[in-house]
């Protein structure tokens, strides 16, 4: 199958599960946490979590990037002084290339104050950390696509998923049948072009 040439990249780089970092200066002690997620509604819960496990802590800052493109992110400074926290921790992820990922950095505060500057080292070198630790791993971007036909176009079907080299889920095989399957970014084009030959075939 030749891939669509106006699609966009589908490969994309993350992490393949929780790694911790740690970072100290003048008392203070920075822990990090780099965890994979796949929705906001994730990585909200998974910082509320964190905020419970270290609630003695001073600042709880984040920052994610969701998506095969990071078109989602967000980065919070919890309390900290403007762009020294959130920023910076941010700053890493891009500068890694990463999406799929939430950094978390726990502070715990020493009794000097470390100035902006300061910060802004203590938190991007912690964010730093956890990500020399993770686990980096490649992704592929997929578009979930919905499959209507009737029970004598099966075989037809079937072959190509098969040609596609696809796996059917959530599968209803009656008279009316359905199935759902996960396609590929740079194979959408052709699988739904190739798939309406056949029967009726929409992304979901």
């Amino acid at each position: 199958m030749n891939p669509n040439p106006q699609s966009a990249i589908d490969c994309y780089k993350s992490i393949g599960a929780l790694s911790k970092g740690i970072y100290k200066d003048k008392g203070s002690k920075f822990l990090s946490f780099a965890f994979p997620v796949t929705g906001e509604d994730q990585a909200k819960a998974l910082i509320s979590n964190l905020k419970k496990d270290y609630f003695d802590a001073r600042h709880h800052c984040w920052a994610y990037r969701i998506g095969h493109t990071g078109e989602t992110f967000r980065y919070n400074d919890d309390g900290e002084p403007s762009s020294t926290a959130g920023k910076p921790i941010y700053g890493q992820i891009l500068s890694n290339e990463l999406s799929d990922i939430l950094i978390v950095v726990v502070r715990y505060f020493g009794g000097i104050l470390l100035g902006t500057s300061g910060l802004i080292v203590a938190y991007k070198s912690a964010a730093v950390d956890a990500i020399a630790n993770a686990q980096i791993i490649e992704k592929i971007a997929t578009v979930r696509c919905r499959v209507e036909f009737d029970y004598l176009q099966m075989n037809a079907v079937m072959k190509c998923l098969k040609d596609f080299q696809l796996a059917p889920q959530n599968t209803v095989f009656e008279n009316a049948c359905s199935l759902e399957v996960d396609v590929r970014l740079t194979m959408e084009h052709s699988f739904l072009e190739s798939m309406n030959k056949i029967c009726i075939c929409t992304k979901v």
